[in-house]
């Protein structure tokens, strides 16, 4: 197959190492390492893997010259078909850009875009430091950091995104600038959720504090105890003294290797207290499946590990999500919603289907105007929020339209729901979108203007709208 203009300029430009072409044991590693196979089913032409931000300059001069589209890769852990890889044109892999350094200080981690979770908490825990980071350590930072985020200390840190100091960005340009609070400052809040709309970040300095270990694991328990365990989540999210140490998780999901519904609680404490009083809800109901708990003093590093190998690898893959106030009786029949779609789809080979709730409490909301704000629209104004979360893997191509059917019907009920009882939130978490899904939009009208005005002040020919194609663009 004859090369693009714009491939036979890179291949001109770089060594060969750097660009790997279908059929070669790098391009076949790095589309098999996607999270879903949803992702490791598009071949781009190629896969550009640069070394440092100047590289990744002349990437883009290539490809603009040349009218060539691309994708921006980071962990590839995001499973929406399409954002980190592409049919048929080059996809830029930040895989070679890497870096864990700590200033002077040790209050700002300069981290780089090809990093992933796991190797900065490693290298932040020899310090007895941690960042806001993803829960699992085999996520990449960029994704992440560019869409929101919640952490295992979100409620007392805030957001992934709001615990970002300053951006390095490699602009449409070539030009290389760094947006913060001082410099930048529209783009810099663009940033905090805007995914890859405004250019390819390169580094990511964030503020790290002094963490020790910490309580937390994973209960397993039956299905019948979730509704129980749904007025207890919405109970400490609305204490007016809810701890800001704890971060919870509650699942209710079937897996076809268990064949059976289990409950399932992910939950930490983050300070070194043995069995604290504030998660005894969360982990003290009975019966419980006591051979897969996993609750104990951990560290940031073990427990980002155990999350990890939750994941599933090598099947396809799917999320979608909406956002909610907390209220009991909204969640409680979001999770029977849940469950009539699940009796349609349990039958599949290989499927896993969850419910999952993640809290947003009103500590974890004030945090972003105290760290200088996002473009993400939520506000203590709205009250604790829950985001629920649809997870589905499954084995068969053949069963995509039946399973990802299911998925939006779900959520379109979930969301009529709210919106009958009043407890409805536009909000929809980037990175756990689907394609069917607008998160860009659930910012509101306000912010997605402000979006606009930043895409063409940095990027006034909007090579990261037309060029770089996947993802959540700003002109849906």
């Amino acid at each position: 197959m004859t090369a693009s203009p714009a491939l036979s300029a890179l291949q001109t430009a770089f060594p060969t190492e750097q660009i790997a072409l279908p059929g070669s044991e790098t391009f076949d590693a790095r589309i098999k390492s996607y999270l879903s196979l949803l992702q490791c089913e598009i071949t781009p032409s190629a896969i550009f893997l640069p070394k440092s931000k100047d590289e990744i300059a002349s990437f883009l001069k290539i490809v603009q010259e040349h009218g060539e589209t691309f994708a921006i890769r980071g962990g590839g852990q995001q499973p929406l078909p399409g954002c980190s890889n592409i049919e048929g044109g080059i996809t830029l892999d930040l895989a070679g850009i890497t870096g864990v350094d700590l200033n002077d200080k040790n209050d700002v981690v300069s981290i780089g875009a090809g990093e992933r979770w796991g190797a900065v908490y490693s290298k932040l825990h020899e310090k007895g430091l941690s960042v806001t980071g993803a829960r699992s350590g085999n996520n990449g930072v960029g994704g992440l950091a560019l869409s929101g985020g919640l952490s295992f200390f979100s409620s007392r840190e805030g957001l992934v995104c709001d615990n970002v100091v300053n951006y390095q960005v490699v602009l449409a340009s070539g030009q290389v600038v760094d947006a913060n609070e001082k410099e930048n400052a529209d783009l810099f809040k663009a940033l905090r959720g805007g995914g890859n709309n405004f250019g390819v970040v390169t580094r990511f300095d964030m503020r790290t504090f002094k963490q020790g270990p910490f309580w937390g694991g994973a209960v397993f328990y039956f299905p019948d105890q979730f509704p129980a365990q749904i007025d207890a989540l919405v109970g400490e999210l609305s204490r007016p003294d809810a701890s800001e140490e704890t971060h919870i998780m509650i699942s209710l999901f079937f897996a076809a290797q268990m064949g059976q519904v289990m409950g399932l609680n992910q939950v930490y404490y983050t300070q070194e207290v043995q069995n604290p009083p504030h998660i005894q809800p969360f982990v003290a109901m009975q019966p419980q499946m006591d051979q897969l708990n996993s609750m104990r003093m951990t560290t940031v590093k073990a427990a980002a590990e155990e999350q990890a190998a939750m994941a599933m690898t090598g099947v396809r893959c799917a999320y979608v999500n909406t956002t909610v106030k907390a209220d009991s009786a909204t969640l409680e029949a979001a999770a029977k919603v849940f469950s009539e779609a699940l009796e349609k789809v349990k039958g599949f080979e290989g499927i896993v289907f969850s419910f999952t709730l993640q809290p947003y409490p009103l500590s974890l909301l004030e945090k972003t105007s105290r760290f200088g704000g996002n473009i993400l629209n939520l506000s203590p104004e709205h009250g604790p929020l829950v985001s629920i979360l649809i997870l589905m893997y499954w084995k068969n191509a053949s069963d995509d339209e039946v399973i990802l059917t299911q998925s939006r019907e779900v959520l379109a009920a979930i969301d009529q729901d709210a919106q009958t009882r009043g407890t409805a939130v536009p909000y929809k978490y980037l990175n756990y979108a689907f394609s069917f899904q607008d998160p860009i939009n659930s910012y509101g009208e306000e912010n997605k203007k402000a979006m606009l005005e930043v895409s063409k002040k940095y990027d006034p020919n909007g090579l990261f709208q037309k060029g770089a194609v996947g993802g959540f663009k700003l002109s849906v």
